[in-house]
């Protein structure tokens, strides 16, 4: 499945001078530079009827500007009816809760039944837009809100927000220990340089900030509300580990059940039963990408998120009175 791409502009004198794959993007922000380069490489673009194939040549103003391209379906894979929690939907974007345990693109391990291959299936013409319109994912097991792009223009614009932070993104999540007060690990990451699987604080890795605040302190644990200004794989995850207050249930960064002394036998069964980590995409704050409105969406805990932080509360309760 494809769709037409026809434009046409005129250069105007602020955009003389110009390099043609620059001034395509500034004069058609809805398509990304680098989809330009591929258009004109292809043949897909002429300057006043000629067609130009050579993303550096230089534009005089007043010169018409032609595309006539095929945007093709950019994801290959299988369409599959998987239950989606939509928290929102309209023409341009979708926000999605995603629940545990639902992988977010298929890989190594993962080939398909993946919240891709449900986002193909419920509008199948995101197969237009890049990674079927995903431009921001959750570990496996972690649950909560992310937007998706139904369009390539809403796509453009979102990856452009995701850059330059102004997408709001806020977690909520259990770490082992009790932390006094909240504050921001600012510290970079990158692969692990043995454990391949993993991410680590790395001093030649990518910048990564986490803000953190405390919303309530438990007998062992703590309640933490997050915010990310970056977006690296596993970074919550990793920070958290980096000031030894890895997440509950996050067996992978140190995230070992810790019961307090004294604990129950049922509060035990709880602890060691969560099998994920504890962490949790609460809340998405975004500017519409065609519109322009602020736009915040909330999600719930989910039950078993829930559950543990109820048995941490009973447990805290009951020794408080000790």
């Amino acid at each position: 499945m494809s769709e037409t791409i026809q434009l046409e502009a005129i250069v105007p004198e602020q955009l003389a001078g110009k390099r043609l794959d620059q001034a395509l993007a500034d004069l058609f922000p809805d398509y990304s530079r680098s989809r330009m380069k591929t258009w004109i490489t292809a043949g897909n673009v002429s300057v006043d009827a000629e067609t130009v194939t050579k993303p550096r040549e230089k534009l005089k103003a007043g010169a018409l500007l032609a595309i006539d391209a095929e945007l093709e379906a950019e994801e290959r894979h299988q369409a599959q009816p998987i239950s989606l929690d939509i928290v929102y939907e309209d023409n341009d974007i979708m926000v999605v809760n995603k629940p545990a345990g639902l992988v977010v693109h298929p890989g190594a391990g993962a080939p398909d039944a993946t919240l891709l291959n449900g986002l193909l299936h419920h509008f199948p013409k995101i197969d237009q837009v890049p990674r079927a319109g995903i431009i921001h994912r959750l570990d496996k097991d972690t649950t909560g809100l992310m937007v998706v792009a139904k369009t390539v223009p809403a796509q453009t614009q979102l990856v452009d927000m995701m850059q330059k932070r102004e997408i709001r993104r806020e977690y909520e999540a259990i770490c082992n220990g009790v932390m006094t007060a909240g504050g921001l690990v600012d510290e970079p990451i990158a692969r692990h340089p043995t454990k391949r699987t993993h991410m680590a604080v790395v001093a030649s890795g990518k910048p990564a900030v986490t803000h953190y605040r405390v919303m309530e302190r438990l007998r062992a644990h703590t309640l933490l509300r997050l915010r990310l200004e970056t977006g690296r794989t596993h970074q919550i995850r990793v920070h958290m580990a980096h000031i030894r207050h890895p997440l509950v249930g996050d067996l992978t960064y140190g995230g070992r059940p810790r019961p307090p002394k004294q604990a129950s036998e049922d509060f035990l069964t709880t602890l060691r039963g969560f099998n994920r980590q504890a962490l949790h995409a609460a809340q998405l704050s975004l500017h519409h990408p065609v519109n322009g409105e602020w736009m915040t969406f909330t999600a719930p805990r989910p039950d078993d998120f829930e559950q543990l932080l109820e048995a941490l509360r009973n447990d805290f309760q009951q020794h408080s009175k000790t």
